[in-house]
């Protein structure tokens, strides 16, 4: 059994800074030599939120959050994943639009939008699109959304077509559900909008379907201290089922550094500063299990949100770091409950209730309701960065060091389980979550 577990996770603040140096053979002589500041300060770009899309989007981390925990609790198989649950929200949100009554109502509180009403949820949807791929030129950040209509069986009404259009950048396309080649025209987007990374999201086409509802995010972006790749070892894993071998990557960084009484935590910067890997290494007896159900009960306690979006608790160690090289590709059909039992789990229940859904505003001849939800996703990350993907997102400024200044020392060696997240810093938005195991 072990004794302790990592917990890796992708947060992005605003700026940061970050020194690096990277060890070698001799580890203990040069990760001592003399190390280069990467000044990671720059002119922010960040999504300007309303005071009411701030609480959207800190309570829509919330949701994100009890989704890992709901998945981690019914996957059970000690194998890594990894989620987006910003794309479900995006595939929810579009199906929001078009429903009333307690069918919305439980849309909204769950995902963490308090029925704030179909506007506003576009709205901040729609924010969101127009703003992440901006923050940082230096990174890709793509969001994009579609619907596919089986002709037919379903017309969609002309004001939910253009509520798609104005606020999800989503045209809806017409195709014949009957033929391969709807499968296909499915498929290539997922494909297309991924950048291959999730060649395909169906495995067949239901032609008693009325319309299916797209959401793919892609990222990509590399380190802002890339890890020099002759450093990296193939050292001992701790996996839940015995120890096995993997690519660990490594180099001394200063960095901003956390640390309580159930995990430490750091963030690594990607491109200019603006996104930012958070890993959180769990203390001694603790486990992956453990930081997810307290994330879960809490959320980022080191957190503090003001006028400014600051980061609080966080100070500049300089940290001994081992991360792995790793790539996960999960999907939510293997888990036994699926995506909609996952979500029926969380509170949502009558839009996938073919009796009682009040989802009206969508297709002309009446209402619909969710028959199916699915979600794959891929994570690599290696010495250069990280690449993303999922089909079915507040400011940090560090000053610039203005002198020599002693660092307290930390050692943070992903040589166990952990679990990662992506997110963006003015928002404060999360992307992608994920767990790996090294199996």
């Amino acid at each position: 059994m072990m004794k302790k577990f990592l917990i890796l996770s992708v947060a992005v603040v605003l700026s940061g800074t970050m020194l690096s140096c990277n060890s070698s053979e001799d580890e203990t002589d040069n990760l001592n030599e003399a190390k280069k500041v990467v000044n990671m300060l720059s002119e922010a770009q960040p999504v300007e939120l309303t005071q009411a899309q701030r609480v959207f989007a800190n309570d829509n981390n919330h949701f994100t959050l009890h989704f890992m925990k709901t998945a981690n609790d019914a996957g059970q198989s000690g194998k890594s994943f990894i989620y987006s649950p910003l794309s479900i929200t995006y595939v929810l949100g579009m199906v929001n639009d078009a429903a009333t009554g307690q069918t919305e109502q439980e849309l909204e509180q769950t995902l963490g939008f308090h029925e704030g009403g179909i506007q506003a949820v576009n709205d901040y949807c729609k924010k969101l699109i127009d703003g992440l791929p901006k923050v940082d030129n230096k990174v890709t950040l793509n969001i994009a959304n579609a619907l596919f209509v089986n002709h037919d069986k379903a017309t969609l009404k002309s004001q939910y077509q253009q509520d798609m259009k104005q606020y999800y950048d989503a045209m809806a396309e017409n195709l014949d559900f009957k033929s391969s080649s709807a499968l296909s025209a499915i498929n290539n987007w997922a494909s297309d909008h991924t950048n291959g990374m999730i060649p395909k999201i169906l495995d067949d086409i239901d032609a008693n379907v009325v319309t299916y509802l797209l959401n793919a995010i892609y990222f990509k972006a590399d380190w802002a201290s890339k890890f020099d790749q002759k450093n990296t070892k193939e050292e001992t894993f701790a996996t839940e089922n015995g120890n096995t071998k993997l690519p660990l990557m490594h180099q001394n960084v200063l960095i901003n550094y956390f640390k309580n009484d159930t995990y430490s935590a750091i963030q690594m910067p990607y491109g200019n500063g603006y996104w930012k890997m958070m890993v959180m290494l769990p203390e001694e007896g603790k486990t992956t299990d453990d930081i997810i159900d307290r994330l879960d009960r809490f959320g980022f306690e080191w957190v503090e949100w003001c006028s400014t979006a600051t980061y609080y608790g966080f100070s500049p160690y300089e940290v001994d770091l081992k991360l792995p090289r790793f790539e996960t590709v999960s999907d939510t059909n293997d888990i036994g409950i699926g995506l909609t039992g996952l979500l029926k789990n969380m509170g949502i229940r009558l839009a996938f209730d073919s009796e009682y859904a009040e989802i009206p505003n969508m297709c002309e001849k009446g209402s619909v309701y969710i028959s199916m939800m699915r979600q794959k996703a891929k994570i690599k990350v290696n010495e250069e960065g990280s690449e993303a993907a999922a089909v079915t997102v507040a400011g940090i400024n560090f000053l610039s060091s203005t002198g020599t200044v002693a660092y307290p020392k930390a050692v943070f060696h992903a040589n166990h389980p952990f679990v990662y997240m992506i997110s963006e810093a003015s928002t404060g938005v999360i992307i992608f979550v994920g767990k790996f195991t090294g199996e």
